[in-house]
């Protein structure tokens, strides 16, 4: 089982888009997942790790809500 880390900035309301993508990981992969945690930050940042490997960092590739859910499912698969 795996466990996903959203580390979201909260000066920058990132809160309501690291809720929707938890959310969205437990509905598709709640089978492979024991565990999604929302991490406030600052800065701007949105990442989102697997077992503490990077799966998405917005900074580089933009926020895409699906694009993580199928990264989690790769990754567990």
């Amino acid at each position: 089982m795996a466990s996903v880390e959203i580390e979201y900035c909260v000066p920058c309301g990132h809160r309501a888009n690291a809720i929707e993508t938890a959310d969205a990981i437990l509905d598709v992969h709640a089978d492979a997942v024991d565990a999604v945690n929302l991490v406030p930050g600052g800065g701007g940042v949105f990442e989102v790790r697997m077992d503490g490997e990077m799966v998405l960092d917005t900074d580089e590739e933009g926020y895409d809500r699906d694009a993580i859910v199928e990264r989690i499912g790769d990754a567990v698969a």
